[in-house]
């Protein structure tokens, strides 16, 4: 119980000093409540997950520390930047740069530094297009389960957040485009989108989709599936061209027979 209880502790006086450094950022600036809000989605999304899987307490709390950490790159490429494309900033190297370089942040956050290396590497890999390179198998558990976390807490974003916040136009705006060839092949051979393929709105959005077939952990795939999200979020959009709307309908489809498929494979 006393472990519990320290480690129950340890994940408050994080999130204390995680509101002080907030301080340090315009909270009434769109972009920044979007991240700020999307930080404690994700410690929700990352607890779920980790219980669900059945983790031991000391996991559960420190899969909520990452959470809570995980963007805090964003904080400053969006001061500076105005901006989330990698172009501009990778703000998961920066982020780990930023707690675990000379001057040691993450000792603002957890005194405890028997697991920096573990969080550094989960926090700098997070937004990797693909995760590899990493031998230990704990954090390999960590890092697989940020990754499910963000991209379950982005599922919630996709529903409630402007457009205009996310993409820099409307609903209309985003369905006008056509789907790029390269974009329309990630989507069927069940890959994420590169960046670089995308061109139109579109390609956006539908890349936003497309990263849900990089997930871990079925439980992941479970609370998606309880909420509709993929479905919710394709609807969103009023599609201009038939064209468009089909490839949407074929991949939601598809997408949700993976999905089921995964949560029936889970062991």
């Amino acid at each position: 119980m006393d472990k519990l209880l320290d480690l129950t502790r340890d994940f408050d006086a994080a999130k204390a000093a995680f509101e002080t450094y907030l301080d340090e950022y315009d909270r009434a600036d769109d972009k920044i409540h979007l991240k700020i809000v999307h930080t404690y989605g994700v410690v929700d999304a990352a607890e779920d997950i980790a219980r669900r899987m059945g983790l031991d307490e000391e996991d559960v709390q420190l899969a909520k520390v990452i959470g809570l950490l995980h963007d805090i790159g964003r904080f400053e490429q969006i001061k500076r930047f105005d901006s989330f494309e990698p172009g501009t900033m990778e703000h998961a190297v920066y982020g780990a740069q930023l707690l675990f370089g000379p001057e040691k942040m993450i000792r603002r956050f957890v005194k405890d530094d028997r697991f920096d290396s573990l969080i550094c590497t989960a926090i700098e890999k997070h937004s990797d297009f693909k995760l590899e390179e990493i031998t230990d198998e704990r954090t390999l558990l960590h890092a697989k389960l940020i990754r499910d976390a963000d991209k379950l807490d982005n599922c919630r974003v996709k529903l409630e957040e402007s457009m205009e916040t996310l993409l820099g136009v409307d609903e209309k705006g985003v369905g006008e485009g056509v789907i790029a060839p390269k974009v329309w092949e990630s989507c069927m051979a069940k890959e994420s989108v590169l960046s670089s393929d995308r061109v139109s709105k579109v390609d956006y959005w539908i890349s936003y989709i497309a990263q849900y077939y990089d997930i871990n952990f079925p439980e992941t795939y479970e609370i998606m599936r309880e909420h509709d999200y993929v479905k919710r979020i394709m609807d969103r959009v009023p599609y201009a061209l038939p064209e468009t709307q089909e490839k949407m309908d074929i991949l939601a489809a598809e997408m949700e027979e993976y999905m089921d498929e995964r949560i029936r494979n889970k062991k």
